[in-house]
This record gives C-alpha cells, structure tokens and sequence, in this order.
C-alpha cells in the first residue's frame, strides 16, 4: 500500500487532531462522510512511530485509509484499491 502526504482538518474535542472532516488530494478537499473504523498503532510495536488510523468514506463511496504519525505529526493517505473495498 503507498500512502502519500496529505492535509487534515479535523474535529479537536478534548484532544487535538481527534476525527478527520476533510482531506487535501490533488488540490481539493475532499469532505469525510463517516469514519468507517479507527485503530492505533502503540507499545505493540515500539520499533514503529505512534500512529493513528481512520478508514474513512468519501462522497465518491469510496474507502480511504488516512494515517497519522503522531511523532513527526504528519498524515499519509491511501488510495482505494479497485476490487479491494479497502483503503
């Protein structure tokens, strides 16, 4: 899977970056319908930066997966893959 730099605008609740609204691709935001499913990636794996992980939907239906690096405070973005329904 690549990921690819992004920009997120997202809901800050009692913590700052908490759910993503909208992404940046190709110079147009894009708007999130729903985050679909979220997970984080911790001490499980502590050779690996803290991260978290949205499966969000896109108005087009398709699935995106975005990740944020909490270390650098960078986010990656993957593209759905045909026939895959994930990403």
């Amino acid at each position: 899977m690549e990921l690819f730099p992004t920009q997120v605008r997202c809901y800050a609740g009692y913590q700052a970056d908490e759910s993503p609204r909208s992404f940046l691709w190709k110079g147009a935001w894009v708007e999130v319908q729903a985050v679909v499913d979220r997970w984080y990636q911790r001490d499980q794996h502590p050779e690996q930066p803290m991260a978290d992980y949205f499966k969000v939907l896109g108005p087009d239906g398709h699935r995106y997966l975005l990740k944020h690096d909490r270390e650098s405070d960078a986010w990656l973005l993957a593209l759905p893959q045909e026939g895959s329904g994930v990403a």
